[in-house]
């Protein structure tokens, strides 16, 4: 099997292309995906450097990777939701760290797929899942977010801020964004009510009133600042740092949810959500991908194709 892999942590310099990568099994409850396309995520950095070796089993060599667009190839026998030939997208995050999405298949766990959304390429379905699942898990599960609510969103432009917003307005929310001047005309083409430039200092100065509900994508400062931002801390959400459960908020660690990433799919083909892509990249230059995230600031989604 073609696909990206390294066989030791640090920086992108240990990823490397193979073409002798074992199929990987296809389990009772699993689904192989033959992968036409993989987002990628700061996550699949801070893995790549060993940041996560406590959290979850690893397994060199790892493939990386957990958001992923492609077709059925086969599926286990206990698997009753897909068939050898539909379309899917998901947020492949399994038990342990091994199998990731740059390759050319993928084993996924029935949970953590759905069928893909018909008005989204491969390139923007893979671009969704784990930025659209943390959004709609912030504010459905976390938030509790209502029509008619004010609802800020901290780093508004970014993959998971941008989905975000665009979910809030979806659920009926005055939204208010946070982000770069550059960013302003972007958001409000989205829906967002109010944008705010994060640059010109605390956020709380610059609302005319505190908010029903906060979105921290960013941590430090802004966190810090979130307590005077909204009405009642307990509808601060973070899924950046968990000291926002000392504030009396809630830290949100995103999950697989079949059922989640069919809603997602639905808001896509009602013309609710949309994924841009900031830069596509072969998967050759899944290296390169990886440093652009890295860097931070990109405006969209950037993805691995491996597949048209």
């Amino acid at each position: 099997m073609r696909g990206v892999a390294y066989d030791r942590y640090g920086g992108p310099e240990v990823l490397t292309l193979r073409d002798d990568l074992p199929d990987p099994p296809v389990g009772p409850d699993t689904v192989l995906v033959r992968v036409h396309a993989a987002g990628v995520n700061p996550v699949d950095v801070l893995i790549r450097s060993g940041g996560l070796t406590g959290a979850y089993p690893h397994h060199l060599p790892i493939v990386p990777g957990w958001d992923v667009a492609g077709v059925v190839e086969a599926a286990g026998p206990a698997v009753t939701a897909f068939a050898a030939g539909d379309e899917v997208f998901g947020y492949v995050r399994r038990d342990d760290v091994q199998w990731g999405t740059t390759a050319e298949l993928v084993p996924a766990p029935q949970r953590c797929l759905a069928h893909k959304p018909e008005s989204l390429s491969f390139a923007e379905a893979a671009g969704l899942p784990l930025a659209g699942l943390t959004a709609y898990q912030s504010l459905t599960e976390a938030l509790d977010v209502h029509e008619g609510e004010r609802v800020l969103v901290h780093r508004a432009a970014g993959g998971v801020g941008f989905s975000a917003v665009q979910i809030a307005v979806a659920l009926g929310a005055h939204v208010i964004g946070t982000a770069s001047p550059r960013n302003h005309g972007f958001l409000r083409d989205a829906g967002v009510a109010e944008v705010l430039d994060y640059s010109a200092g605390p956020i709380s100065a610059q609302l005319s009133e505190p908010v029903d509900a906060v979105l921290d994508l960013v941590g430090g400062d802004t966190l810090a600042d979130a307590p005077k931002q909204v009405r009642d801390r307990a509808r601060i959400a973070s899924v950046v740092d968990p000291v926002v459960n000392e504030m009396g908020g809630r830290y949100v660690f995103v999950r697989p949810e079949h059922e989640h990433l069919e809603e997602l799919g639905r808001m896509a083909d009602a013309g609710q959500l949309r994924v841009p892509i900031a830069r596509a990249f072969p998967l050759e230059q899944t290296a390169e991908a990886q440093e652009l995230v890295a860097g931070g600031h990109v405006r969209g989604k950037v993805v691995v194709t491996l597949r048209s």
